[in-house]
């Protein structure tokens, strides 16, 4: 969070399973949909919240298979657990608040005696949480004997029927919306509140998330019938939620257009990159789109033509360099050079490319030092370089096509994503 000086314009909190991440979307398009909206036009001036059910181990899995981006804050274990930044510093605070009234060792005692709980793995057991699967059957009657029986031993608990399947018992101050308004509170002390915030889920654990005054909220068109009854029931004439006709990324990104947000046309959905531009000079917009381009033109999904590469080079300084991950440096032009008979080599196979964690910094009148990490996902795995790139800004007339010319571009692999043949690494 320490890219922004004031209040974010917009933060997003968004659940991951079937919200964020659709599991059925083997190509992850509504996903890196998503990913460069969010990089072109939000990570500048915004926050990106995920909050979810799943525990520090189970979320650490999910970001090795799908090509999720870092968030700035991330809500664990159903709302038990608020970590910062990538290395996901734990917000000590917020643990010593759910401290009170939780007796885990009561909990666990009186979960043994209803043998329709069945413990979900070890991993899911946290110290706020206590996790079991149960049939769907039984859930509703289990939940009211359970309530009254840990009521009656002091304690305050908050039980949660999620996906059909899952029950998870939590202190009564937990929950995804409790730990979203505890980190208003925060922004609210610094004076840092964002303007708008937006909340996105599809199951019954998502429920607190819409509870949470002031916030917009978006259902995704595939949410959970218990989200789906409890919307009925508590929230149907509230305007400021909706349920999405778009799955996943995908019905959030409508829900931004919906509340008019902000942008919600993802670069992904453009078809003639050379004509999308902005009023102003946007290091994100301008380095999620040279690589958009690189990725289109290795899937044969551009022209192949003189003018394409043209517009690379144009973009690109006469006497720039590029340092490729391996050591060697290159110039610029020779590197576009190279990569014209790529066209088309990658086409009909798993081939993407997307940017996180853009950050820049103005370091002259008309220069920009950009830092992000670049990923490809191939057939070969997933790679990733830690990016810098010098950027001077050109501040054009609107019919010019040109915003930034790269002047220097500096890669080293991320530890433990070098790709192994290294020849096949252009940008």
């Amino acid at each position: 969070m320490d890219h922004l000086d004031g209040h974010a314009h917009l933060m997003i909190v968004s659940d991951l399973d079937y919200t964020m991440v659709d599991h059925d979307d083997p190509e992850n398009l509504s996903l890196l949909r998503f990913n460069a909206l969010w990089e072109s036009e939000y990570r500048h001036n915004s926050l990106l919240v995920f909050s979810t059910g799943r525990s520090p181990t189970f979320y650490k899995q999910l970001r090795q298979e799908k090509p999720l981006l870092t968030p700035d804050i991330t809500i664990l274990s159903v709302g038990t657990e608020i970590t910062y930044g990538e290395s996901m510093v734990p917000d000590d605070g917020w643990v010593e608040y759910l401290n009170h009234n939780w007796d885990r060792d009561i909990v666990m005692e009186e979960t043994a005696k209803f043998p329709q709980l069945s413990y979900q793995s070890s991993t899911e057991q946290r110290p706020h949480k206590v996790s079991f699967y149960i049939e769907k059957g039984h859930a509703q009657e289990v939940m009211k004997f359970l309530s009254e029986s840990l009521a009656n031993h002091g304690l305050d608990v908050k039980i949660i029927h999620s996906g059909g399947i899952c029950l998870d018992i939590l202190p009564s101050g937990a929950g995804k919306g409790k730990a979203l308004e505890y980190l208003q509170d925060k922004f609210r002390s610094n004076g840092k509140l964002p303007t708008n915030t937006l909340v996105c889920g599809d199951s019954g654990n998502d429920a607190d998330l819409f509870s949470v005054p002031e916030v917009y909220g978006v259902m995704v068109s595939n949410a959970h019938e218990e989200l789906l009854q409890w919307y009925a029931q508590n929230s149907k004439d509230n305007p400021k939620t909706i349920h999405a006709t778009e799955r996943c990324a995908a019905g959030i990104i409508q829900a931004i257009g919906h509340f008019e947000l902000g942008p919600n046309m993802s670069p992904r959905d453009v078809m003639d990159l050379s004509g999308c531009k902005v009023k102003s000079f946007n290091s994100g917009h301008e380095i999620v789109m040279f690589y958009l381009m690189y990725e289109r033109w290795r899937r044969g999904e551009v022209e192949n033509t003189d003018s394409t590469i043209q517009k690379m080079k144009n973009i690109s300084h006469a006497t720039g360099v590029i340092v490729h991950p391996s050591g060697v440096e290159r110039s610029l032009v020779e590197c576009i050079d190279a990569f014209v008979p790529c066209y088309g080599d990658k086409r009909g196979k798993k081939f993407r490319v997307w940017v996180d964690r853009v950050s820049s910094s103005q370091i002259s009148a008309d220069a920009w030092l950009v830092k992000f990490d670049k990923w490809e996902l191939s057939d070969e795995g997933r790679h990733c370089c830690l990016t810098t790139v010098l950027l001077n800004s050109k501040f054009v007339q609107p019919e010019s096509a040109e915003g930034s010319i790269l002047v220097h571009v500096h890669q080293t692999w991320l530890d433990g994503f070098a790709a192994r043949d290294q020849t096949t690494w252009i940008f």
